[in-house]
């Protein structure tokens, strides 16, 4: 087995900007929360009219990763735990919430959740990420 290479070309399906598929996620701090507003388009869906789990996970997925990643501690997830709580429907607004809630170095603890533009509580999710040597 070859050891891995983290290197960022900008075709994370999350974030990438290269990536014509991606999610195109842009994020800001505030606060102590990293966070992020996308609106699923039908591409997105599970069950008609009803995102997809795996786009919930990769949203909370992303957050929390890229909340360490780009600002200065590149990490790989470890462990990601998600519970849903309400269906997200395609085309309504979501807002994706992350931030650290333990930093012991190499090793981060995560939350965030997903609310939709009600304010309903879609999904949370806790993350354990490892330090990594990345090239960002």
């Amino acid at each position: 087995m070859t050891e891995a290479t983290w290197a960022d070309d900008n075709w994370c399906i999350a974030c990438g900007e290269h990536n014509p598929h991606g999610l195109h996620l842009q994020f800001r701090w505030e606060g102590e929360w990293y966070l992020t507003d996308f609106t699923p388009q039908r591409v997105h869906q599970g069950w008609a009219g009803i995102v997809h789990g795996g786009v919930l996970a990769i949203l909370l997925d992303e957050a929390m990763n890229d909340m360490l990643s780009r600002n200065g501690e590149p990490v790989a997830t470890a462990e990601l735990n998600v519970r849903y709580r309400q269906p997200a429907r395609i085309g309504v607004p979501l807002r994706v919430r992350a931030r650290i809630t333990r930093s012991r170095p190499p090793l981060y603890h995560a939350e965030g959740d997903i609310v939709d533009a009600d304010g309903t509580l879609i999904a949370e999710g806790t993350a354990k990420l490892m330090r990594i040597d990345a090239d960002i």
